[in-house]
């Protein structure tokens, strides 16, 4: 309910589909049975489906995790940025990310997933500048992700480079 109720509220963007410099042809049926158009929403709003965000993670293989603890890393992530395409009275969650924060310097982006009829199409990109751009806003000028091997140049593109100092993160994980 929170998204059709926040659907016009200041926290959502919307974009024609074609206007998002993603290729012009439908995507499995974009332009509905009448013409209807695809209408893309970016939105802030935390009032997630979770049903709905775990078929978008496993539309792209990812592990399942328990929904209470992905619910509680919703609850404090500094950022939750959604997208939804729209047609008709028809929504569908098609992309999600989001980004821990000191809520001064530093940001951390994680999760960030685009269903794979919308991957290699722009929708990615679009995700990544919303949520960078939201972050600025909030004048955080350090974001950081972990990015799998397969997606490193995804993120080149879009400006991420390995630490230039050549510090290495490390990690802890229980025994």
């Amino acid at each position: 309910m929170g998204f059709w109720k926040n659907f016009f509220s200041s926290s959502e963007t919307a974009y024609e589909y074609e206007q998002m410099a993603i290729e012009a042809e439908p995507l499995n049926g974009a332009a509905g049975k009448f013409g209807e158009s695809v209408q893309i929403y970016f939105s802030t709003d935390r009032e997630l489906d979770l049903y709905e965000l775990e078929e978008l993670c496993d539309a792209v293989g990812w592990s399942r995790r328990p929904l209470r603890k992905v619910r509680k890393a919703i609850q404090h992530s500094f950022l939750v940025v959604s997208v939804w395409a729209v047609r008709g009275k028809q929504r569908r969650l098609i992309g999600f990310s989001r980004a821990t924060s000191d809520h001064a310097f530093n940001a951390t982006i994680w999760d960030v997933v685009v269903h794979p009829d919308y991957q290699g199409k722009g929708m990615g990109k679009a995700l990544m500048n919303y949520t960078i751009e939201k972050l600025r806003k909030e004048d955080i000028s350090n974001i950081t992700l972990f990015a799998d091997p397969h997606v490193v140049d995804f993120y080149r593109l879009l400006g991420f480079m390995p630490d230039p100092e050549g510090i290495k993160g490390m990690f802890w994980y229980p025994n």
